[in-house]
């Protein structure tokens, strides 16, 4: 008589087939052109189950502007943390009228969660590790868990921990898909300046990579685009695009 499956076994048979899936889109569609491989994933490999996560930070503008041609009603998730710059806030709504999105997704962390975890609210100051996990990567576990897929913004030349960063991806049962993966800042820059789109402010004074505002410093001449991130600490990653969103994903609880 045959074992019956462990709900375990299903997790881990049903994130081999997505895995699988993620690899083979990366391979037939990861070199078409970021406009085409939106358009694709929004209207044939997820339609009508997929998402945007942006952070309405330094280079957001782009990803967004692609997303509005295609799609405008679009859902587009941001994470408000609580710590954001003023600058970032202002610039998601105008970026929001800009391009005439129509489903922007605000998601918090839980007040619950908060009150237990950072109190005073100045957990960054001891644990930075524990303040993404509890402002950034439990709240965005809940917003992509209705959608099979979502876009981010993300590019190889932000830092040497995202040089062979994929367009296609698995996140545990789910797939992330990188349009603008293998851009360079040049193809960044020309983009803003062709279609004339408006920048975060907060560039023009060196924060090239935009977070929580206790975490976030500009950049130093010749450094990478996320080096102004968590300066002092060994971290590189709010955990959003590591296995933590993985785990939180697969969570039971959710």
């Amino acid at each position: 008589m045959l074992a019956k499956p462990r709900p375990l076994d299903r997790i881990i048979d049903a994130e081999a087939g997505i895995a699988a899936e993620a690899a083979g889109l990366d391979a037939l569609y990861g070199h078409l052109k970021p406009l085409e491989i939106i358009e694709r994933s929004a209207r044939e490999f997820f339609h009508g189950e997929i998402a945007a996560v942006s952070s309405f930070g330094a280079d957001s503008a782009v990803l967004l502007h692609m997303i509005a041609k295609i799609d405008r009603t679009l859902p587009v998730i941001f994470l408000d943390t609580g710590k954001h710059f003023e600058e970032t806030l202002s610039y998601r709504d105008a970026l929001v009228a800009d391009f005439g999105l129509t489903d922007i997704r605000v998601i918090t962390p839980e007040e619950a969660a908060l009150e237990r975890i950072d109190p005073t609210g100045n957990l960054n100051e001891t644990d930075t590790d524990a303040c993404c996990d509890v402002r950034k990567v439990e709240p965005l576990a809940r917003g992509v868990d209705p959608f099979r897929a979502w876009f981010t913004g993300r590019k190889r030349f932000q830092a040497t921990t995202r040089a062979s960063l994929p367009v296609f991806e698995a996140v545990g049962s789910r797939i992330r898909i990188n349009p603008l993966a293998h851009w360079t800042t040049s193809d960044q820059a020309n983009y803003m300046r062709t279609h004339a789109l408006r920048e975060n402010p907060l560039v023009a004074y060196g924060y090239l990579s935009i977070g929580c505002f206790p975490c976030t410093q500009p950049v130093q001449p010749g450094e990478d685009a996320r080096s102004g991130r968590w300066v002092g600490h060994a971290k590189t990653e709010c955990g959003i695009h590591l296995s933590g969103l993985e785990k939180s994903l697969t969570d039971a609880s959710l």
